[in-house]
């Protein structure tokens, strides 16, 4: 069969081979794959993994062969695979604890769209109440800032969008976002948490603007640079703020079951900026790290 493996070429970081077909393990579901999500980090970070490997995390499909020993969803059910190993194949072994059912009424692209874009937030922001907190989504024009902006209205936050440029502000505020900037000096107020996906110099402004109390969650570095804070920035009165590391790979059935439901309800949307055929998956990845891209790419399985 054939997948997208690890190259670590200059032609990388993917590229098409032909695999062993997988051989599911008792507790294991064979899913035929219909659509991939592609995230930044895998392929920014592609030297974390071997060469030559399949690569990805994030698809959906069809179960082909349930598990054996009677785990899981049935032959035929429609499934997101979320946050599992060497997802972008043809067809892939999933355990369980990797997939949710996707509901009647939600397409299986905007399903693929999920995975650690959409548990990522998910998880941060269901850490603390947000009711009337303010709430900040840092690189919020991507795909897990397209998330989380959602998920922390749904949450009754005031949600303040900091994008790169005016040109990637579209849409966010339809998304629930209160204020949409290009600048974080432009803020107002003191923000109780701040999601960040961008790292560097934003975190240490970021944290200027955070309120006593207040955390900032790191679940990205984007930006690729960084962070010094000046001294006497990290010292301070009142109630205690911290910054917070995020790198939970613990299964994803059941945050993809509740986002998959938001989805089935109306109450959230996938984020797809680009959808196209998995041949093409060069000129999506180039189209990502040029950010070009507003939100996810989910790309077709032939």
């Amino acid at each position: 069969m054939r997948a997208l493996v690890v190259d670590h070429g200059e032609a990388g970081p993917v590229r098409f081979a032909d695999v062993d077909e997988p051989v599911p393990s008792s507790d294991e579901a064979l899913v035929e794959i219909r659509h991939i999500g592609l995230n930044f980090g895998e392929l920014n970070y592609v030297h974390q993994w071997p060469a030559g490997a399949v690569h990805g995390h994030d698809a959906a499909g069809v179960v082909v062969r349930a598990a054996s020993d009677g785990s899981g969803p049935p032959e035929g059910t429609r499934v997101a695979v979320g946050m599992a190993p060497h997802a972008w194949a043809e067809r892939v072994a999933v355990s369980p604890a990797s997939l949710g059912t996707v509901p009647e009424g939600v397409d299986l692209a905007d399903a693929a769209a999920l995975g650690i874009a959409g548990v990522t937030p998910f998880r941060v922001l269901r850490k603390r109440s947000l009711l009337a907190r303010n709430v900040l989504i840092t690189g919020a024009s991507g795909g897990v800032g397209h998330f989380a902006v959602q998920l922390a209205a749904l949450a009754g936050a005031r949600v303040t969008a900091l994008v790169g440029s005016p040109d990637r502000a579209a849409g966010l505020r339809e998304l629930g976002a209160d204020k949409v900037l290009t600048d974080l000096a432009e803020t107002g107020v003191r923000f109780d948490l701040v999601l960040d996906t961008v790292g560097g110099p934003l975190v240490a402004q970021a944290w200027s603007f955070l309120a006593e109390g207040g955390t900032i969650h790191l679940v990205g570095y984007s930006s690729g640079q960084d962070t010094t804070f000046p001294s006497g920035t990290l010292f301070g009165f009142g109630e205690p703020r911290s910054i917070a590391t995020y790198g939970d790979m613990t299964p994803t059935s059941g945050e993809l079951t509740d986002l998959l439901g938001l989805m089935a309800a109306g109450r959230l949307s996938a984020p797809v900026g680009l959808r196209g055929d998995w041949q093409n998956v060069d000129d999506a990845v180039q189209a990502l790290f040029a950010r070009k891209v507003h939100g996810k790419i989910v790309l077709d399985v032939a």
